[in-house]
Protein backbone atom coordinates (compact mmCIF):
# COMPACT_ATOMS: atom_id res chain seq x y z
CA UNK A 1 0.00 0.00 0.00
CA UNK A 2 1.30 3.45 -0.93
CA UNK A 3 2.29 5.83 1.84
CA UNK A 4 0.15 8.95 1.33
CA UNK A 5 1.06 11.77 3.66
CA UNK A 6 0.10 15.35 4.46
CA UNK A 7 2.54 17.75 2.82
CA UNK A 8 3.20 21.46 2.58
CA UNK A 9 2.09 23.00 -0.69
CA UNK A 10 5.10 22.93 -3.05
CA UNK A 11 6.77 26.33 -3.34
CA UNK A 12 6.24 26.30 -7.11
CA UNK A 13 2.45 25.83 -6.98
CA UNK A 14 0.24 28.48 -8.56
CA UNK A 15 -2.16 28.07 -5.62
CA UNK A 16 0.14 30.25 -3.50
CA UNK A 17 -1.09 33.26 -5.50
CA UNK A 18 -4.72 32.48 -4.59
CA UNK A 19 -4.52 31.72 -0.89
CA UNK A 20 -5.93 34.39 1.39
CA UNK A 21 -7.60 34.89 4.77
CA UNK A 22 -10.52 32.52 5.37
CA UNK A 23 -9.47 30.15 2.57
CA UNK A 24 -9.04 26.39 2.95
CA UNK A 25 -5.91 24.68 1.64
CA UNK A 26 -4.67 21.16 2.10
CA UNK A 27 -2.04 19.09 0.36
CA UNK A 28 -1.18 15.39 0.30
CA UNK A 29 1.70 13.66 -1.45
CA UNK A 30 2.93 10.25 -2.49
CA UNK A 31 6.22 9.02 -3.96
CA UNK A 32 5.87 8.96 -7.74
CA UNK A 33 7.56 10.41 -10.82
CA UNK A 34 4.31 10.47 -12.79
CA UNK A 35 3.79 13.59 -14.92
CA UNK A 36 1.21 16.00 -13.49
CA UNK A 37 -1.29 15.65 -16.35
CA UNK A 38 -1.22 11.86 -16.22
CA UNK A 39 -1.50 11.95 -12.42
CA UNK A 40 -4.46 14.35 -12.72
CA UNK A 41 -6.16 11.90 -15.10
CA UNK A 42 -5.64 9.04 -12.60
CA UNK A 43 -6.84 11.24 -9.72
CA UNK A 44 -10.06 12.23 -11.49
CA UNK A 45 -10.87 8.68 -12.62
CA UNK A 46 -12.90 8.20 -9.45
CA UNK A 47 -13.57 4.68 -8.14
CA UNK A 48 -17.21 3.56 -7.92
CA UNK A 49 -17.74 4.63 -4.32
CA UNK A 50 -16.45 8.16 -5.07
CA UNK A 51 -18.60 8.38 -8.23
CA UNK A 52 -21.56 7.48 -6.03
CA UNK A 53 -20.71 10.36 -3.68
CA UNK A 54 -20.45 12.75 -6.66
CA UNK A 55 -23.89 11.60 -7.91
CA UNK A 56 -25.34 12.04 -4.41
CA UNK A 57 -23.83 15.53 -4.23
CA UNK A 58 -25.47 16.39 -7.57
CA UNK A 59 -28.88 15.26 -6.32
CA UNK A 60 -28.57 17.12 -3.02
CA UNK A 61 -27.21 20.39 -4.46
CA UNK A 62 -29.36 20.74 -7.60
CA UNK A 63 -32.20 22.49 -5.74
CA UNK A 64 -29.68 25.13 -4.61
CA UNK A 65 -28.48 25.87 -8.16
CA UNK A 66 -24.92 24.64 -7.63
CA UNK A 67 -22.81 23.52 -10.58
CA UNK A 68 -22.90 19.78 -11.27
CA UNK A 69 -21.30 19.52 -14.69
CA UNK A 70 -18.66 21.14 -16.86
CA UNK A 71 -19.58 24.49 -18.36
CA UNK A 72 -20.31 24.25 -22.09
CA UNK A 73 -17.37 26.50 -22.99
CA UNK A 74 -14.81 24.17 -21.38
CA UNK A 75 -12.20 23.16 -23.93
CA UNK A 76 -9.91 21.15 -21.65
CA UNK A 77 -10.77 19.16 -18.54
CA UNK A 78 -9.51 16.46 -16.23
CA UNK A 79 -12.49 14.43 -15.10
CA UNK A 80 -15.25 16.86 -14.21
CA UNK A 81 -12.89 19.80 -13.64
CA UNK A 82 -12.02 22.45 -16.26
CA UNK A 83 -8.24 22.86 -16.63
CA UNK A 84 -7.01 26.36 -15.88
CA UNK A 85 -3.26 25.76 -16.23
CA UNK A 86 -1.16 22.88 -17.55
CA UNK A 87 2.62 23.13 -17.28
CA UNK A 88 5.34 20.46 -17.21
CA UNK A 89 5.25 20.54 -13.38
CA UNK A 90 1.65 21.42 -12.46
CA UNK A 91 -1.96 21.06 -13.55
CA UNK A 92 -4.54 23.37 -11.96
CA UNK A 93 -8.23 22.62 -12.47
CA UNK A 94 -11.51 23.67 -10.91
CA UNK A 95 -14.22 26.27 -11.11
CA UNK A 96 -16.05 29.07 -9.35
CA UNK A 97 -19.57 28.55 -8.07
CA UNK A 98 -21.96 30.78 -6.16
CA UNK A 99 -21.06 29.31 -2.76
CA UNK A 100 -17.29 28.90 -3.23
CA UNK A 101 -14.31 28.92 -5.60
CA UNK A 102 -12.47 25.61 -5.88
CA UNK A 103 -9.18 24.51 -7.46
CA UNK A 104 -7.09 21.37 -7.30
CA UNK A 105 -3.41 21.37 -8.13
CA UNK A 106 -1.36 18.34 -9.10
CA UNK A 107 2.37 19.05 -8.81
CA UNK A 108 5.24 16.71 -9.58
CA UNK A 109 8.34 17.68 -7.64
CA UNK A 110 11.38 15.81 -6.27
CA UNK A 111 9.98 12.32 -6.91
CA UNK A 112 6.59 13.08 -5.43
CA UNK A 113 3.12 13.83 -6.73
CA UNK A 114 1.32 16.43 -4.62
CA UNK A 115 -2.44 16.88 -4.68
CA UNK A 116 -3.53 20.21 -3.22
CA UNK A 117 -7.04 21.58 -2.81
CA UNK A 118 -7.81 25.27 -2.41
CA UNK A 119 -11.29 26.56 -1.53
CA UNK A 120 -12.52 30.11 -1.02
CA UNK A 121 -16.01 30.05 0.55
CA UNK A 122 -18.15 33.04 -0.45
CA UNK A 123 -20.73 32.81 2.31
CA UNK A 124 -22.08 30.69 5.14
CA UNK A 125 -23.40 28.16 2.61
CA UNK A 126 -19.88 27.70 1.25
CA UNK A 127 -18.43 27.22 4.73
CA UNK A 128 -21.18 24.75 5.65
CA UNK A 129 -20.70 22.84 2.39
CA UNK A 130 -16.94 22.63 2.98
CA UNK A 131 -17.41 21.38 6.54
CA UNK A 132 -19.93 18.78 5.38
CA UNK A 133 -17.79 17.32 2.61
CA UNK A 134 -14.45 17.43 4.47
CA UNK A 135 -14.35 13.76 5.60
CA UNK A 136 -15.23 12.66 2.05
CA UNK A 137 -12.69 15.05 0.54
CA UNK A 138 -9.89 13.62 2.67
CA UNK A 139 -10.83 10.02 1.82
CA UNK A 140 -11.05 10.79 -1.91
CA UNK A 141 -7.75 12.72 -1.97
CA UNK A 142 -5.83 10.02 -0.13
CA UNK A 143 -7.36 7.27 -2.28
CA UNK A 144 -6.53 9.24 -5.43
CA UNK A 145 -2.86 9.48 -4.54
CA UNK A 146 -2.70 5.81 -3.60
CA UNK A 147 -4.05 5.08 -7.11
CA UNK A 148 -1.35 7.34 -8.60
CA UNK A 149 1.33 5.35 -6.77
CA UNK A 150 -0.20 2.04 -7.88
CA UNK A 151 -0.49 3.20 -11.50
CA UNK A 152 3.15 4.33 -11.44
CA UNK A 153 4.24 0.86 -10.38
CA UNK A 154 2.43 -0.78 -13.28
CA UNK A 155 3.57 1.75 -15.91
Amino acid sequence: MAHVFSSPLPRTSALHDRFGPGDFLDCYAVSSDMAPRLAAEVITAFPGWAKGLVRLRAILTTPFGLRNELPEETEDAVGIFPVEADTPTEVVAGFNDKHLDFRVSVVTEEGRVHLATWVRPHNIAGRMYLATIMPFHIAIARNALARVAAAGQTA
